[in-house]
């Protein structure tokens, strides 16, 4: 089992930056992949930006490409996401993902959010024009 909690969300203006975190428990973390992922009202939960176990390699979805990048800590349990230039259409609720490692499994199979293992509750982020 795996528990994650994510802080950082908040209100900004139009091309601000905020840093989100997600705080891993329960397991050990570097035996997974971790995302983020962000779910605007009426609309469908959309892929922001994967991780690999080591931190290795990251993936982004194309709407956040060259203004978000994700990181993670492993001795502090913790993954990252610093939001730059952010835009209006970057608000929604923004959820941390865990999914188990296993040999050979793809960091793009990261963008598929049915396939997460374990999920945080979100943090709201509202970007204002």
């Amino acid at each position: 089992q795996v528990q994650l909690v994510e802080s950082g969300g908040g209100l900004v203006q139009a091309g601000g930056s905020l840093r989100l975190s997600c705080a891993a428990s329960g397991s050990t973390f570097s035996s997974y992949h971790m995302g983020w992922f962000r779910q605007a009202p009426g609309k469908e939960r959309e892929f922001v930006a994967a991780i690999t176990w080591s931190g290795g390699v990251t993936y982004y979805g194309d709407s956040v490409k060259g203004r978000f990048t994700i990181s993670r800590d492993n001795a502090k349990n913790t993954v990252y996401l610093q939001m730059n230039s952010l835009k209006p259409e970057d608000t929604a609720v923004y959820y941390c993902a865990a999914k188990f490692y296993t040999q050979g499994l793809l960091i793009a199979t990261m963008t598929d959010y049915h396939g997460m293992d374990y999920w945080g509750k979100g943090t709201l982020v509202t970007v204002s024009s």
